[in-house]
């Protein structure tokens, strides 16, 4: 997985730099799908201002047809519905589901939150079944959190 650390060191010199959210999200996923050869796909869904849907920012993978996901669908819509990552070993087993490629065995779900207000999140999907451990939850998670901060930061 990604050194979370590292990345998030390089994150907030982005941010000294002056740069936006838009180059830290990019930043962050590319940086994430190059580290990890575990995740087929990993992107950024933004919440809208409504709360009600997640808008894919960008991502490194194959094409989604999901460029847009209700709240409470899915996996990533679930996680925000919930207020709680969302860390599936098999996604076959998941009755809302929403398939994306045949191949993916596994997803997780980290939200990029500062407290009580979510902003979205990141999603990696895997080929691979039980893919992502809670070590791999905690070091996305730092980085959701570095982005979290500039986020609200640009919200002020």
């Amino acid at each position: 997985m990604v050194d979370s650390q590292e990345l998030v060191r390089e994150l907030q010199e982005m941010r000294d730099d002056g740069h936006l959210s838009d180059a830290l999200l990019r930043r962050a996923v590319r940086e994430i799908a190059a580290a990890d050869k575990r995740s087929s796909w990993v992107g950024v869904y933004l919440l809208n201002q409504e709360g009600t849907e997640l808008w894919l920012h960008n991502y490194v993978g194959s094409p989604t047809e999901y460029a847009k996901i209700e709240v409470g669908q899915g996996i990533c819509g679930t996680a925000v519905a919930e207020k709680q990552n969302q860390n599936v070993p098999d996604v076959g087993r998941v009755e809302n589901y929403l398939t994306t490629d045949p191949d993916v065995q596994s997803e997780m779900v980290v939200l990029i939150r500062a407290g009580d207000e979510i902003f979205g999140e990141i999603a990696l999907d895997s080929e691979d079944a039980e893919a992502f451990k809670p070590d791999d939850e905690a070091g996305v998670q730092q980085v959701a959190d570095k982005l979290a901060e500039q986020l609200m930061a640009e919200r002020r």
